[in-house]
């Protein structure tokens, strides 16, 4: 039986970011998480990646993304990875969602 910091690093992690985005700055900023999506889904360990917009309900957020990753390790390797693809490309994420006036919500969770 594996010991319980073993068992905390294989079991799968869930990145869910909430996004409240203004109704004109929705088509950039579905447009760019969809190519970070895209990059994303090709990384090991990326179990599925979900890209959700309101269409209804009096919800606070009106974008969700929600990733489940194999482990910690595989979430750990996708930052560098992405860190790494954002400053060749010479996006900054926090300058992006600032400028469309977007606010963030973003966590890391695990099964209840």
């Amino acid at each position: 039986m594996p010991n319980e910091s073993s068992a905390s690093t294989s079991a799968s992690v869930f990145r869910v970011d909430k996004f409240v985005v203004p109704t004109e700055a929705l088509p950039a900023f579905i447009e760019q998480m969809q190519h970070i999506q895209r990059a994303v889904r090709s990384l090991p360990g990326c179990q599925w990646d979900l890209l959700l917009t309101q269409t209804g309900g009096a919800g606070e957020f009106n974008v969700v993304r929600m990733i489940e990753w194999a482990s910690a390790q595989a979430v750990a390797a996708a930052v560098e990875v992405m860190q790494k693809k954002f400053a060749d490309e010479g996006f900054d994420p926090a300058a992006f969602v600032q400028r469309l006036g977007v606010r963030a919500d973003l966590g890391l969770y695990s099964k209840a």
